[in-house]
């Protein structure tokens, strides 16, 4: 204050502002083990190429595309390991927890190939073998050997600094100091080097190389699909049942092998760090990013931790911003026309301002208690479910054409 109150009185405008944190910057250079992508600029449109009959009809078609994680072992017709003692699981756990960023990789990339926002709605499941995999319905078509060219040049790098081997014992793990504010190494009780010091500790190396690199493997399954015929309506119907379907649902063990593999998996995920806010981050020396003292490793609240999540602790479902080209307003306006339309009630639509709104003031007396307000949503959505379950049953179970 006293140093901004002589620059005003000597005439200079302005205020002393902190010196902008530099952003750290990684090299995009692309590696050389990992073929070039050929890049167009990208248009502001979301439809793909528009097909031309004989006969003079017009339509777009879309597509249906799966992709897969590589290999950790061979593996039997039930998904398990066929010698467990091979099988990379320290692999697959780490492919499932940054196999969110190479989704977002493979769009992008995608995007830059046929040079137009494409769009899509995707969905995430295990296989059998419990590693994570893609459906993803595309609004237009891509051929596939261009799809192929796309996935084998998409790959995700985590910079991170090394996790292969950890310093300290799960039993005895770093204690946090109130003194210090932060976590001290148990043998030499120091501070421990930050996220930050860890990560300019990792620049400074002139050899370094990133702590994982994620691809897509060989398989891949792409299938064309035409609005209105019977494989789209399997498409959707395929897609959608996710909304309301859990990762758990996906690996039910049904024997002890299976179940085996399961725990080893998790064991794997236990002590891995998932993010760069993991307490896990104390077995390797290194303090997380925004460190406070109720972090314990192997104890990470993150849902790619839980055994049922299996590492992937991302969406379930993926929709792109543009997918139906309507905003939420549009959507909720034809929801809200489905239901009266389901129900009967045309009063709704011929007036449609037919209540007055006003705010409520505080002390208004005719403003009932929260709990008595809560109770009574409660009770109008019960009422208001069980109406249009009785309208749709009485219609033949015709869905709302906004959720499919």
């Amino acid at each position: 204050m006293e140093i901004d109150t002589e620059l005003a009185e000597t005439g200079v405008r302005g205020s002393l502002a902190p010196a902008p944190v530099a952003r750290r910057v990684r090299s995009t250079r692309r590696r050389q083990d990992t073929s070039n992508l050929p890049r167009r600029p990208v248009e502001n449109r979301t439809l793909g190429k528009a097909y031309t009959t004989p006969d003079g009809r017009t339509f777009r078609p879309s597509l249906f595309l799966t992709l897969t994680l590589p290999s950790y072992g061979r593996v039997r017709s039930d998904g398990t390991p066929v010698d467990p003692t091979t099988y990379d699981y320290r692999r697959a756990a780490r492919d499932a927890l940054h196999f969110p960023k190479l989704i977002d990789r493979f769009v992008q990339n995608l995007r830059r190939f046929v040079g137009h926002e494409v769009q899509y709605f995707a969905v995430v499941e295990p296989q059998r073998r419990l590693a994570p995999h893609l459906h993803l319905a595309l609004r237009g078509t891509v051929s596939r050997a261009e799809l192929r060219q796309v996935v084998a040049a998409t790959y995700h790098q985590v910079w991170w600094p090394p996790a292969d081997h950890p310093v300290h014992a799960p039993d005895a793990p770093p204690h946090w100091s109130p003194e210090h504010g932060a976590f001290l190494d148990p043998a030499t009780h120091e501070p421990l080097p930050t996220w930050d010091e860890a990560l300019d500790r990792l620049d400074d190396e002139p050899d370094a190389q990133p702590a994982h690199v994620l691809r897509f493997g060989p398989q891949l399954d792409a299938q064309g699909v035409l609005v209105g015929s019977p494989q789209a309506a399997r498409c959707v119907r395929y897609l959608t049942k996710y909304l309301t379907k859990s990762v758990a649902e996906c690996h039910t063990p049904t024997g002890t092998t299976e179940s085996d593999h399961v725990d080893r998996l998790a064991a794997e995920l236990r002590h891995e760090p998932c993010s760069p806010t993991c307490a896990n981050w104390l077995l390797h020396g290194i303090q997380p990013k925004n460190a406070h003292p109720a972090l314990c490793p192997g104890a990470c609240r993150s849902r790619a931790h839980k055994r049922e999540h299996l590492g992937y602790g991302g969406r379930r479902v993926l929709v792109s911003r543009k997918w139906s080209g309507k905003t939420l307003t549009d959507h909720r306006t034809e929801r809200r026309t489905w239901v009266l339309e389901v129900l009967g009630d045309t009063a709704g639509r011929v007036e449609p301002n037919r209540y007055v709104w006003e705010p409520v003031r505080p002390g208004d007396p005719d403003m009932s208690p929260l709990a008595t307000r809560l109770l009574r949503a409660v009770a109008e959505r019960v009422r208001w479910r069980a109406a249009l379950d009785v309208a749709l049953e009485r219609a033949g179970g015709e869905p709302c054409p906004t959720t499919t």
